[in-house]
């Protein structure tokens, strides 16, 4: 059986308030990279402060645990009422108009925020551009429906959240935006060719590429013309041949999370493990059932044992995760409450706020 710490490619989510054995489990033997929080963990800045330094307590000698979450501002904010409160990214973009330094600045707020409750890392901006009306699950979640907007407000956000010293995420790779489909619920197609995604999908990710963002999440959709057989979370066409060597892309690339509707009424967890590391997956979220954590670390054991899935490509995810973790993490070192209370909601990053009151 492999010594490789095969776990730190895994962050999971979890229910409760509160760390119970099992994720203590996950995070002490079974190494995971780490947790992503979402509402149902929140209930307060003291109880989150708390509830990060108890995950912080888990480190060891060689790992410290990757404390992420999905605060991207708008619908999807999980700290409503906890932090300073940032509209949808369209509003956003909407404000930049007047305002070119708008977007660097919130992610440096945002940044400081986050940072003093104790995450380091955060799945925003969203890079998918707005273009399909009908589209039911990005909508105002995107910047712009002009993906030369998009990228501009994007990288500025990445810069100004990444500055401040907290990792951003650009998502959905290679683009959801002109999806009809919730992938949650199934797998949206997209029958858009290279030349077409060159024109506005990938505009906004050969920007954030260019700005240095740490890592991309891809996308469960399906893009014949460019895959005919895999979704692009799956797909070595377009993460390895298209991101990786034609985009120059040499961060940490995730997974959208594995429970979705898009993937996991189509695959089996040891399948999407073992696709998702082939086409170039270097870190897999599981946001919810800890049953399928203990599946898939199970089924990538079994993988690399087999030789199914070679040593060569799980060193190579591990150096990108630790590289990641060394720049982000660093000296691990818990949140503190004091500092979280005088620096979330702080009277400057509210007083900025003020400028879309109207907005929410």
């Amino acid at each position: 059986m492999t010594s490789l710490p095969l776990g730190q490619l895994f962050v999971f989510g979890f229910e409760g308030l509160k760390i119970d054995q099992d994720v203590t489990r996950l995070i002490t033997k079974e190494l995971a990279a780490g947790v992503i929080l979402f509402a149902r963990n929140i209930d307060s800045l003291e109880q989150l402060v708390e509830l990060n330094q108890s995950i912080m307590a888990l480190k060891s000698s060689i790992f410290a645990p990757l404390i992420s979450i999905d605060q991207e501002g708008g619908l999807v904010a999980r700290l409503k009422n906890i932090c300073t409160p940032v509209p949808s990214m369209r509003s956003i973009g909407r404000l930049s108009l007047n305002n070119k330094t708008l977007p660097y600045k919130l992610g440096a707020i945002m940044a400081r925020e986050m940072s003093a409750l104790g995450f380091h890392l955060d799945f925003a901006p969203v890079l998918d551009v707005d273009s399909n009306p009908k589209n039911p699950v990005i909508g105002n979640r995107s910047f712009s429906n002009n993906a030369h907007e998009v990228a501009l407000l994007g990288t500025a956000f990445i810069k100004g959240m990444q500055g401040a010293g907290l990792a951003s995420c650009a998502k959905h790779f290679p683009g959801h935006g002109d999806t009809d489909k919730d992938s949650h619920l199934d797998l949206p197609l997209l029958e858009h060719n290279q030349q077409r995604l060159e024109e506005i999908e990938l505009i906004p990710f050969k920007a954030a590429i260019k700005a240095d963002v740490s890592s991309i999440m891809t996308a469960h959709i399906l893009l014949p013309q460019i895959d005919k057989n895999f979704p692009a979370t799956l797909s070595r066409t377009i993460l390895q041949n298209l991101l990786r060597q034609k985009m120059k892309f040499e961060g940490i690339i995730f997974s959208d999370d594995l429970e979705m509707k898009a993937l996991a009424d189509r695959y089996e967890i040891k399948e999407i493990i073992r696709l998702g590391l082939l086409a170039g997956v270097d870190m897999f979220l599981i946001c919810k059932e800890l049953s399928k954590v203990h599946e898939a670390l199970a089924a990538i054991h079994e993988l690399v044992d087999s030789g199914q899935i070679s040593k060569q490509r799980i060193e190579e995810a591990l150096d990108r995760v630790q590289t990641f973790k060394r720049r982000y993490i660093g000296v691990p070192a818990p949140a503190n409450l004091e500092e979280a209370k005088r620096i979330v909601r702080s009277k400057p990053h509210l007083t900025f706020a003020k400028m879309w009151e109207n907005e929410n």
